[in-house]
């Protein structure tokens, strides 16, 4: 209810702004000194912290008549604070001179702020009458309006403050639910994944650079000898380091999106309650009728700083009811979607000889995972997990002879029991899950940069196609040998969202001597 208040209240404010009905360009200041070209300016505000009742709200300006704002709003007529040194003022209305609040006030110089432009922060009380009075204020000087969605690190990337991958780092930081999140984030947003494709870029237009130079120079000898050779080593040491990046299985995205875990089996084995453990509440229906679960109940959960969504399905079984045989259909498929599989197994249905439950084992894993018609079905231990529940209904002797043949059979995926009525070996089998889970997301502080958008990898298979056609056509037509260098390279760019012809002229001139 609160944050919808907040919300509200900021969108009266800024709605009171729009409907005046007069241009920014025609609004009088009521401070003095102020040129009137700062009211065709473009100066964006807007509350930058979390909305919500808070001790502390941060709002922030940017463009050129920050500055005017800083002297309206602050009394501050005659000099400005020291860059990035907190000043505590009393913030006041520029038409009214009322005082709005008491608080923190830091100017950010251009180029030296977020946005490379002259910024402004009020670090203000966080209650919603203080906030949207601050917003009015603001509004009502001239040359600033309302900021639009992610406006402020849009002017930050056409500063060259962030390349793209540094934005989408920042977007996912603010974003990360979980600890692994945040340093993948964290890592991204540094610039480390950019700089790896500026690197890349950099090679390709070198490459660039000395086949164009080859074309239209090596005529009248002015070329070097091996130029192209060079150039075929490079671009095969690209195609290299390109390839070994693609193949991450996915890691970084998995990471940055969740972990895709399913839970599968026969009606009544206990799924559902497995759910409501690992999320600790009551997220499913539980029943000892069979087929209580129809469609797909998902949930997202943190195991040991993994994102997980994690789904219970319907029970997997013939059924003449319509509607559970759409739910069966449903979780089959989700299923063959995930990344990762817990097949849940009642252990009051097991043979009490072990060589025969492990053989009915078999078959079921068989039954409930996707096998694509393999004679002899493989079941991946980094894709599924066999867990037996309800083992407080086995004797002991029992228990143990079953755990000795589990052990010294192959072919079964790890195999955990558990008995979600009693807790028992439910800290053992979290151990594994988040092992599981860890081996599908990676270390993301370990080894290369990887893979976290999609369309990342997109770019990154053009640019490899594109590497392809110069090979393709490097002894027909040398022309589109470089045509292919040249689409490789505005691939590349699309990720970082730089690249430019004139960077490809000065390597020409930089690296050749042309006439010698």
């Amino acid at each position: 209810m609160l944050p919808s208040m907040i919300r509200g209240t900021c969108r009266a404010a800024v709605h009171n702004l729009r409907i005046r009905g007069t241009p920014a360009c025609r609004l009088v200041s009521t401070c003095d000194g102020v040129p009137v070209g700062l009211a065709d300016a473009e100066t964006i505000f807007a509350l930058s912290s979390g909305h919500g009742r808070c001790g502390v709200a941060v709002v922030r300006a940017s463009g050129p008549a920050s500055a005017t704002a800083l002297r309206c709003m602050t009394g501050l007529t005659h000099s400005r604070p020291p860059p990035r040194k907190a000043l505590l003022r009393s913030i006041t209305d520029p038409q009214s001179k009322e005082v709005l609040d008491r608080g923190l006030v830091l100017w950010f110089p251009a180029p030296h702020s977020f946005t490379g432009e002259d910024s402004l922060e009020f670090h203000i009380h966080g209650g919603p009458a203080v906030i949207t009075a601050v917003l009015h204020a603001l509004g009502s000087v001239p040359g600033m309006r309302p900021a639009e969605a992610g406006e402020f690190t849009r002017r930050a990337f056409q500063a060259g403050k962030l390349g793209l991958t540094e934005v989408e780092g920042l977007g996912d930081l603010i974003h990360a639910e979980t600890e692994a999140q945040r340093r993948q984030a964290l890592r991204q947003m540094s610039g480390e994944l950019g700089r790896l494709y500026q690197d890349w870029s950099h090679k390709l237009k070198r490459c660039l650079a000395h086949v164009e130079a080859f074309i239209d120079f090596s005529e009248d000898e002015l070329i070097e000898d091996g130029v192209l050779n060079q150039v075929d080593k490079w671009v095969c040491d690209l195609q290299a380091e390109m390839e070994r990046h693609l193949q991450d299985e996915r890691r970084g995205e998995r990471l940055r999106s969740g972990v895709q875990v399913v839970i599968a089996g026969a009606t009544n084995a206990g799924k559902s309650s497995l759910l409501n453990k690992l999320c600790q509440r009551p997220a499913a229906i539980v029943s000892p009728i069979a087929g209580t679960t129809r469609d797909i109940v998902e949930t997202a959960l943190d195991i040991g700083g993994f994102p997980v969504l994690l789904s219970d399905t319907a029970g997997l079984r013939e059924s003449p009811d319509p509607v559970e045989r759409e739910g069966v259909r449903r979780a089959r498929e989700r299923v063959e979607q995930a990344a990762l599989t817990l097949v849940v197994v009642d252990c009051a249905h097991l043979p009490s000889d072990a060589k025969q439950a492990v053989t009915f084992l078999q078959g079921h894993l068989s039954s409930v995972l996707p096998t694509q018609g393999q004679p002899e079905p493989v079941f991946p231990a980094d894709r599924f997990l066999l867990v037996l529940n309800k083992t407080d209904l086995l004797p002991e002797e029992q228990r143990l002879r079953l755990d000795g043949e589990l052990r010294r059979v192959s072919g079964l995926p790890p195999v955990c029991q558990i008995s979600c009525y009693t807790n028992e070996g439910l800290q053992d089998f979290l151990a594994v899950l988040h092992s599981s889970v860890k081996i599908l997301c990676g270390d993301p502080l370990c080894c290369a940069p990887t893979l976290t958008q999609a369309r990342h990898r997109a770019h990154l298979q053009q640019c490899f196609a594109a590497l392809a056609q110069y090979q393709r056509y490097r002894d027909i037509d040398l022309a589109l040998a470089a045509e292919g260098v040249r689409l490789a390279l505005t691939s590349l760019g699309r990720i970082t969202g730089r690249v430019g012809a004139e960077e490809i002229l000065d390597i020409i001139f930089k690296d050749f001597c042309i006439g010698k």
